[in-house]
């Protein structure tokens, strides 16, 4: 039979004190002695005592949680993210409950709901791409639990969010498809629909209209899946349709990955015939062939941000907070468009 843990009561009945003594002296309550305190924490080690952590919730009314919410973790984005969020909150007390939405509304909806039952401290969330509305948002906020968005930040929701300027980094990436001499460059999203994706191509479409190139709508392409054989299958339709191109921009990584592996079946040479750009600098950019340029996403420094930001709000039992950090890219320049 499995021994119960050991209590208060044992310790206190072991030592010949009343529980109330044990327990402020397991506190380092200044009215106990340093000598009745070494004696009773000692004890408490022999009996490997272990303190109630619900019950130390209930009664300081925190759990010393914090729930996040991710798309998907086998993202290396979302996984770098989760690494930053995880060395601010154990440096300050805290431990971390990850769920994945994948990408569903009612799986985040459960999420978050689950999470709120657990009485997290507080929520960071990166919205999932099917979602329908924010009554789950207003139902953290309800509730009072500080809440933080990160890398997607949701319209008509008041709260805090750490993003990157979308836009800005994907011009600058089709910027330099363009100053490499490209004069045809196709585009691939990632689910249109979404705030990111869309401020992406938007990114992608100021860069050709300030170079004064032609905006080609039939050279941009929507892959919702997100996944390789996306991507592979639509640029492989593009060549056998006769389409020619010498450039190309993708809104991540794994879809400049499939794109690649359409090229090359149909005996297109990297850079030389189409050179190509990924976004998010996932940890395989440097190991394809050839090796893949990409924007690089700080989710490691956006993780950090945004656990400082819920620290902050949790701490100062912030409301109506509305701030956005925008956080730098950088464009990591490989052989893929050299």
């Amino acid at each position: 039979m499995k021994k119960k843990p050991a209590t208060i009561k044992d310790i206190a009945r072991e030592i010949g004190v009343s529980p109330s003594t044990v327990s402020r002296a397991l506190n380092d309550h200044p009215a106990i002695s340093a000598a009745t305190k070494v004696r009773i924490k000692a004890k408490a080690k022999e009996l490997k005592y272990e303190p109630n952590i619900v019950a130390l919730s209930l009664k300081n009314k925190s759990t010393k949680t914090i729930g996040v919410v991710i798309p998907e973790l086998i993202h290396f984005f979302f996984s770098s993210v989760i690494s930053g969020i995880e060395e601010v909150a154990y440096d300050n007390g805290y431990t971390v409950m990850v769920c994945q939405s994948k990408e569903s509304h009612d799986k985040e909806v459960k999420d978050v709901m689950a999470l709120l039952a657990h009485r997290v401290d507080g929520l960071l969330i990166s919205q999932a791409k099917e979602i329908l509305n924010n009554e789950h948002y207003d139902e953290i906020q309800r509730r009072g639990v500080p809440l933080v968005f990160f890398d997607r930040m949701p319209s008509g929701v008041k709260a805090p969010s750490i993003i990157i300027d979308d836009e800005k980094s994907a011009q600058e990436a089709t910027q330099h498809l363009i100053d490499r001499g490209c004069q045809s460059i196709v585009h691939l999203g990632n689910n249109l629909n979404m705030p990111i994706s869309m401020a992406r191509l938007k990114g992608y479409k100021q860069a050709l209209i300030e170079s004064g190139m032609d905006v080609i709508e039939d050279f941009v392409f929507d892959c919702p899946s997100s996944v390789q054989n996306d991507s592979y299958t639509q640029i492989l339709a593009l060549l056998e349709n006769g389409a020619k191109f010498d450039g190309l921009f993708a809104s991540n990584d794994l879809l400049a990955i499939g794109a690649i592996k359409a090229l090359k079946q149909f005996g297109l040479s990297i850079p030389n015939d189409v050179a190509v750009v990924g976004f998010s600098n996932w940890n395989f950019c440097d190991m394809v062939d050839p090796p893949l340029s990409s924007v690089d996403q700080p989710g490691s420094e956006m993780g950090r941000q945004a656990m400082k930001r819920l620290l902050r709000m949790i701490a100062e039992d912030e409301e109506n907070a509305n701030d956005v950090m925008v956080l730098d890219t950088s464009l990591i320049i490989r052989k893929s468009s050299q």
